[in-house]
């Protein structure tokens, strides 16, 4: 991903000792810490939109499997009994 300027914003949390903390810990900046979560939730949230939106197209298309299908496949798989 190529790097875009950064344009500042501000945000009221009620958790900026366990930032603060975590930023020491680590040798960061209180940035560099908020930066990293919204990241990886953008990445995170981003991922589930995406399968989301592919399910709802299969599911539009047709291609779906019974639930009782997907179970006792998982329950196979691991051992289980249903």
């Amino acid at each position: 991903m190529t790097a875009r300027p950064s344009e500042p914003i501000t945000i009221r949390t009620s958790r900026v000792q366990e930032i603060d903390a975590l930023a020491a810990a680590t040798d960061r900046s209180r940035n560099y810490i908020v930066n990293q979560a919204i990241e990886q939730y953008l990445e995170a949230n981003a991922w589930q939109v995406e399968r989301i939106r592919e399910g709802v197209a299969a599911a539009r298309d047709g291609r779906v499997t019974p639930a009782d299908e997907v179970f006792d496949a998982i329950a196979s798989r691991h051992g289980w009994t249903r």
